[in-house]
Parts: C-alpha cells; sequence; structure tokens
C-alpha cells in the first residue's frame, strides 16, 4: 500500500497543497499532523508508522515533512528500510537502501535543517527589532478597533448575541468575552499599597492586575498614582 504523509508547522497554514500533490501521486491513504514550530510530538506520523509495513511505500513532498533534524530523518528512514518499507520523496524521487542513497539522504536532510534552523534564527531577530519599537505587542493584531467592540456591546443592549453577531460579524465568543471583561472592570476595587487598603469606585484600572473575589475586585502589584 502508498501512505501519505502531509505536515505543517502552525496551526494557521494550509495543508491543502500537500494533500492534492499526495493525492496526486495515488497514496491510498493520507495521514497529516499541524504542530507549531520544533516540537516533535507528531502524533499522527506515530499512528502511520505504526500501519506501515513491508513492502509498503511513504509518499511525502518533501524530507522536512517528516524530519526536523538530519538525526531524526537518517534514524527514521533506516527503521523504514530495516521493515523493508520505500521511501519516496516526491521533490527527491524514490530513496534507495544504498551508500549512495543514504549518503544523499544525509545531505539533503543536512540542508532542510540548515534551512529552519536559519528561517527561526531571522524569525527572532526580527522580533527582536521589532520588541524595541514603541507600542510593539507580540502576538496576532485586533481583529476588532475598542471603537467596533463598544458600538457591538451597545447593540447588545437591544439585540440577541445572533442579531449582534449578524450585523458586525463579531462572533458570539468575542461578544462574551468583551461584555464580561467590560463588567469585571466596572467592579469596585481594593487598592493595597503593602500598608494601607483604599476602596474605589469602579473603573477601568490600568496601574494594576485585578483579581476578584466575592464580586470585589482586589488591585495586586499596585503602582502609585
Amino acid at each position: 500500500m502508498k501512505y501519505g504523509y502531509a505536515r505543517v508547522s502552525t496551526l494557521h497554514q494550509d495543508l491543502e497543497a500537500q494533500l492534492q500533490a499526495l493525492k496526486k501521486e495515488g497514496c491510498d491513504k493520507i495521514y497529516a499532523d499541524k504542530f507549531t514550530c520544533t516540537k516533535t510530538d507528531r502524533p499522527e506520523f506515530n499512528k502511520l508508522l505504526n500501519v506501515l509495513k513491508e513492502g509498503d511505500t511513504l509518499v511525502v513532498t518533501k524530507l522536512d515533512r517528516f524530519a526536523r533534524t538530519t538525526a531524526d530523518g537518517i534514524n527514521t528512514v533506516k527503521s523504514l528500510f530495516e521493515k523493508g518499507i520505500k521511501v519516496h520523496v516526491l521533490n527527491m524521487g524514490l530513496i534507495e537502501d544504498t551508500p549512495t542513497g543514504r549518503l544523499i539522504l544525509s545531505v539533503m536532510l543536512a540542508f532542510a535543517e540548515f534551512e529552519r534552523d536559519m528561517i527561526v534564527e531571522r524569525t527572532q531577530e526580527g522580533k527582536a527589532l521589532a520588541k524595541q519599537k514603541t507600542g510593539f505587542r507580540e502576538g496576532r493584531p485586533k481583529k476588532y478597533s475598542k471603537k467596533q467592540i463598544e458600538h457591538a456591546l451597545k447593540l447588545l443592549e437591544n439585540h440577541s448575541y445572533k442579531q449582534v453577531t449578524e450585523m458586525t460579524g463579531i462572533s458570539k465568543s468575542t461578544l462574551i468575552r468583551a461584555k464580561g471583561y467590560r463588567s469585571f472592570n466596572a467592579m469596585p476595587y481594593v487598592r493595597y499599597d503593602g500598608t494601607n487598603a483604599t476602596h474605589h469606585a469602579g473603573n477601568n484600572v490600568s496601574n494594576c492586575i485585578k483579581t476578584s473575589v466575592n464580586n470585589i475586585a482586589y488591585c495586586i502589584n499596585p503602582i502609585s498614582e
């Protein structure tokens, strides 16, 4: 049997191109994983390894789809060869269990690992530079502005979550989270400066972290006003 394996490094990347290539190659069954960066846990790949038997063929679009390091790739392919399983890399061809085949495999895996390490290094350098800029926030940018969220919360006063979602495109979960956050900030809170505790009316506290106990928000790690 011919088995295909596809993998992407983040949950937001698309597997479709790999899946189409594997289907075109005539794979009888395809396994796929989505995981982040250098994590080595690949549940679907591990399932595939347990299914493969002598005479089967493992098909991947590129070498780095099933190996993150040279050592990992060599050990994986060696294990497959020992079981009588063929390995077909679409951009390389069928890898042969010969000295020449193993040499080519080692060189290609080394290049793939080098390329990955360079990408990681460039990404880290880019983040380091970005952090030096004023207003830097790591992670994805907010999909909706504060004004859009406030408008949607205002609509909730006279409309259902479903209606507001249809009108604004903002999901129910986002609306619930924003409403809860606004309610929390509106709670009265107690500020403790290490000596004295003072009570304050609810407002949007930006210079401390609030934690709620019995409907009273306590301001921890306070910063003097």
